[in-house]
């Protein structure tokens, strides 16, 4: 399993910006993903890029406001946060697999999912 590393996490006020970073050895191969998980709900998949950065995906609360992207020479993979609201306050997690991006991030199962990080909160209050 990898060992990922989440950082970049804080607390920001409605409309402010945040850049979320995973880092880990060897992940190269691997698919990425960004998790939340809100207090008292479940973990939701909120964004994933495929091994090479080729292929995207975005749950649909996110999309237009988050990017993902990945440079593999840093074995980084990042998660800009742009226009955030209360509703994205969460502790957001990365995670890693071989299989590709689920069609649909937003309802993929954690289960599916082989390696994750320690997490990183995000608050967004004014």
């Amino acid at each position: 399993q990898l060992q990922l590393v989440e950082s970049g996490g804080g607390s920001v006020q409605p409309g402010g910006s945040l850049r979320l970073s995973c880092a880990a050895s060897g992940f190269d191969f691997y698919t990425i993903a960004w998790f939340r998980q809100a207090p008292g709900k479940e973990r939701e998949g909120v964004s994933c890029i495929t091994q090479n950065g080729g292929h995207t995906t975005y749950a649909g609360p996110v999309k237009g406001r988050f990017t993902i992207s990945r440079d593999n020479a840093k074995s980084t993979v990042y998660l800009q946060m742009n226009s955030l609201a209360p509703d994205d306050t969460a502790v957001y997690y990365c995670t890693a697999r071989t299989q590709p991006c689920p069609a649909m991030i937003q309802i993929a199962t954690p289960t599916a999912w082989d390696s994750w990080g320690q997490g990183t909160q995000v608050t967004v209050s004014k």
